[in-house]
C-alpha cells in the first residue's frame, strides 16, 4: 500500500538520518510508488536543504534552509527526544525559575516535569504552555507559568519577536532551555527562523545556566539563523555522545555533555 507524500518524506527523512544514503529504487519498492514518485520526493526534500541528490539516491546535507511544520517534526526520532526530555526534566530543581523554549524536543521535556515544587516557568511555545497547566491541574508539579506575548506563527506554535524579547528583559532566569535547529564546531548553535533564534538568544542571554537539547540529527548540521557559539553553552543534553572531532573541543570550553545513560 502506498504511503501519502508527506508521511513518506518524514519515513526517508528518517532513514536517511539513520543511513546517511537512500536510494531510488528500494524507496519505490518500499513505499508502492513509482520511482518518478521518490524522485520528486527527494527534489522537494533538496530544495528544503534536508539533503544532497547524487546519482541513484540522495545524501545527508551539511546546510538546511528550511524546517517541516511543528506537527511532522513530532514524529521524527521520537524516542531519542523522549529520552533527551526526560533526561533535561531531571536537571530542574525545586524553587527555580526557568525558561522552556519553543521544540518538539522541549515539549517532551515539559511533558516529564513532575514531583518539583515552587518553579517558575515561562515559555513561549504554545504547546509547551498548554502541557505545563495541564500538568498543574493535576497537580504534577507545584508552581506557576508564565506565557510570554508576542507575534504568534503558525508554523512554529509560539511566539517571538519584539513585545516577547522586551518582556523577557525584566527576568532573571536560573535555567534556560533551548531548542536548536542545527549545532556545529564551525557555526555553533543555529536555527531555520529568524525569530526564533533571536528569541533563544534572548533566553541564553537571561539565564544563568543554559542547557542545549539536541537529538544527534543537529550535529553538523547548520541552519540559516545564528544563536550563539557552541562555548556559550553550559550543557548539552543529546541522545548520542558528541563526535570524535568535537571532544577535545568540548573537553577546553568546559561544556558539559550528558546522554540519557550517563550520570
Amino acid at each position: 500500500m502506498s504511503v501519502l507524500a508527506e508521511g513518506r518524506k518524514t519515513r526517508i527523512l528518517t532513514e536517511l538520518e539513520r543511513e546517511g544514503k537512500v536510494m531510488v529504487a528500494p524507496l519505490a519498492e518500499q513505499f508502492c510508488v513509482s520511482m518518478e514518485t521518490i524522485r520528486r520526493d527527494l527534489q522537494v526534500l533538496e530544495r528544503q536543504g534536508y539533503l544532497r541528490r547524487v546519482y541513484g539516491g540522495a545524501v545527508k546535507s551539511s546546510f538546511r534552509s528550511d524546517e517541516a511544520p511543528y506537527t511532522q517534526r513530532q514524529n521524527m526520532h521520537a524516542a531519542e527526544k523522549k529520552a533527551i526530555g526526560g533526561r533535561a526534566a531531571g536537571l530542574v530543581k525545586d524553587g527555580r525559575t526557568i525558561v522552556i523554549d519553543g521544540g518538539t524536543t522541549t515539549l517532551e521535556m515539559a511533558q516529564a516535569i513532575s514531583g518539583r515544587t515552587g518553579l517558575t516557568i515561562l515559555t513561549g511555545s504554545i504547546p509547551v504552555a498548554s502541557c505545563l497547566l495541564e500538568a498543574l491541574s493535576r497537580d504534577l508539579f507545584d508552581g506557576k507559568v508564565i506565557i510570554l506575548g508576542g507575534e504568534a506563527s503558525s508554523r512554529q506554535l509560539s511566539v517571538s519577536g519584539i513585545l516577547a524579547e522586551r518582556m523577557m528583559s525584566g527576568f532573571n532566569i536560573d535555567q534556560a532551555f533551548l531548542s536548536v535547529g542545527g549545532v556545529s564546531l564551525t557555526h555553533g548553535f543555529t536555527d531555520y527562523d529568524l525569530n526564533e533564534a533571536s528569541m533563544s538568544s534572548v533566553f541564553a542571554e537571561a539565564a544563568q545556566e543554559v542547557v542545549v537539547l539536541a537529538d544527534h540529527s543537529k550535529f553538523g548540521i547548520n541552519t540559516f539563523a545564528p544563536i550563539m557559539p557552541l562555548e556559550k553553552c553550559d550543557v548539552i543534553v543529546s541522545d548520542q555522545n558528541p563526535p570524535p572531532s568535537w571532544q577535545e573541543f568540548i573537553k577546553r570550553k568546559k561544556v558539559e555533555w550528558i546522554t540519557p545513560g550517563s550520570g
